[in-house]
């Protein structure tokens, strides 16, 4: 918990100062997209709800639906243990991903069948 008052912690930006940052759906728990966000994009989403990122490839600020429609409105933020992932819960106006679809994650990916001797069937130190 945070104290009343007291500036809410901040992501730790990486060397290209960007954060990735995952929306989930603040009703379905399903996970919609992920992004990068920079400082601008972290305050700005802070600031309206609006869920606003870094494009990587275009090399601008975006905010989720500015031009679809299809926006973002940020519920909640979680930052992960050691702060270098955003959390974004979120409530869609629409699909979250460019394809139309809700989620950006739709491929499936056989993990096909279990090899006998490997590491997967010896377990690991973490359980």
């Amino acid at each position: 918990m945070s104290d009343v008052g007291a500036p809410p912690p901040e992501p730790h930006f990486d060397a290209q100062g960007l954060v990735p940052a995952i929306a989930q759906d603040a009703t379905t728990h399903a996970v919609l997209t992920l992004a990068y966000m920079n400082r601008e994009a972290w305050e700005a989403t802070l600031r309206t709800r609006r869920a606003t990122f870094w494009s990587r490839s275009r090399g601008v600020l975006w905010e989720k639906g500015a031009t679809s429609g299809n926006t973002l409105h940020v519920r909640g933020v979680r930052l992960d243990c050691d702060r270098d992932t955003v959390l974004l819960l979120v409530d869609p106006a629409g699909p979250a991903c460019h394809t139309g679809s809700t989620s950006c994650f739709f491929d499936d990916v056989s993990l096909g069948t279990e090899a006998s001797g490997g590491a997967a069937s010896g377990g690991d130190a973490a359980g």
